[in-house]
């Protein structure tokens, strides 16, 4: 996850891309385009012309494939929900924009974008990216980077109020990527399995975990920002996402286990509270298929499609798809706990002002539990994750493509 991406930059059809199928049960089809009365629309009627004038000499010339007109722009593009959601736009027909860093380019432009160069705390690059789009996805955010408050709050916060000026002046729909973050991080401890809807009270946030403060910050935003009119926005919440071009969780995960080394925190029979990306790919497309409505709705997105796996059996199925027969390291959850102490407690010190509480975030995924409800996006917009977790650890392991990038939007 990099953050130049955050500056130009978390059904059951059983897809290999992690498709869900188009408007529940009917083929996904591209978004309605209104007719293109551009004048390149003129040039093609000049074509056709042409090649009726050379049919009559007898030589038949192929017509040219027309490119699906953009409608969609995306934000945080080559990120690790970015690129599953343009992959997922174009196994279904459309050519998505992204506004992305020049650096990133080539990564949006792979999986069939039109990259825009700029930054997304830019409203000149915003102005340039939005022409003629209807919908909006904005992924793009700091997520674990060393950067300060101000930093965090400028660019997921000051990014967001210029999607949702986008969004007002194209009349277009915001759909916003935030993050279970924004509960607060207790929340995998308080609450028992599935113990977490959508209208869970927020937990109080300690000051030094810049990125829920940014998302949260970034929810109010969207919702008294809703809440005047004239804007829909679907704010989907996940919880830790893996998958392919993962270097945050999943990259670091596969390093230890090549080194034959598997860590067993606790007892090992909690169950993970993560997310595939594909699956979080999957979801944005539900939102992008409901009928549009004025006003804020949130939704969390937080599981694989089931059998869930517990600690012990997530890593050890990265393990197998791997290939490889780690040792198992039994660690007690009292050392972990005072060693993240430690050595967040040692962060500050070195870095004061900067985001160091990534190490109280792992902490809490290692040995909490996955508390949070799907029942509100299952319900209104019919979506099921797609793909179990076995499915998509093997996939997370062989399908390397791409750029690994630390520190990105998702």
């Amino acid at each position: 996850m990099e953050r130049g991406d955050a500056r130009g930059k978390r059904r059951g059809s059983g897809d290999e891309h992690g498709l869900a199928p188009g408007r529940r049960g009917l083929p996904p089809r591209p978004l309605d385009r209104t007719r293109d009365r551009s004048p390149r629309s003129a040039g093609r009627r000049d074509g056709a012309r042409g090649r009726a004038g050379s049919a009559r000499r007898g030589i038949t010339v192929r017509a040219p494939q027309r490119s699906p007109r953009v409608t969609l722009l995306v934000t945080g593009g080559s990120g690790l929900v970015g690129t599953h959601v343009l992959e997922a736009l174009r196994q279904r027909g459309e050519r998505p924009r992204a506004l992305v860093r020049d650096r990133s380019r080539d990564v949006v432009e792979a999986f069939g974008a039109e990259a825009v160069i700029g930054d997304v705390t830019d409203p000149v690059a915003w102005q340039r990216a939005s022409a003629g789009v209807h919908v909006i996805i904005h992924a793009a955010a700091l997520v674990a980077s060393h950067d300060s408050l101000e930093e965090f709050m400028r660019v997921n916060v000051g990014g967001t109020r210029l999607a949702i000026a986008t969004a007002r002046r194209t009349g277009a729909r915001l759909i916003h990527i935030s993050s279970v973050a924004v509960y607060g991080r207790t929340a995998v401890f308080e609450a028992g399995v599935r113990g977490v809807a959508e209208d869970y009270g927020f937990r109080p946030l300690p000051d030094r975990d810049f990125y829920a403060r940014s998302k949260r910050a970034t929810e109010q935003v969207l919702e008294e920002e809703a809440a005047r009119g004239d804007l829909s926005v679907i704010a989907i919440r996940p919880n830790v996402i893996y998958g392919e071009r993962d270097l945050l969780f999943t990259g670091r995960l596969v390093a230890h286990l090549k080194r034959r080394f598997l860590p067993e925190i606790g007892p090992g029979t909690n169950h993970l509270s993560c997310v595939y990306a594909g699956n979080v790919a999957a979801a944005v497309l539900a939102a992008l298929d409901a009928p549009v409505k004025p006003g804020f709705r949130a939704y969390n997105v937080t599981r694989d499609a089931r059998p869930l796996l517990t600690q012990r059996e997530f890593f050890q199925t990265f393990a197998t798809a791997l290939g490889v027969r780690p040792v198992r390291v039994p660690v007690p959850a009292p050392l972990i706990r005072g060693g993240v102490v430690a050595w967040s407690a040692l962060m500050r010190l070195l870095m004061p002002g900067r985001y160091t509480a990534l190490g109280n975030a792992a902490m809490s995924f290692i040995l909490g539990e996955n508390p949070y409800s799907t029942e509100r996006i299952e319900r209104e917009l019919g979506w099921s994750p797609p793909i179990d977790t076995r499915t998509a650890i093997a996939r997370s392991v062989t399908r390397q493509s791409g750029s690994w990038r630390r520190g990105s939007s998702r």
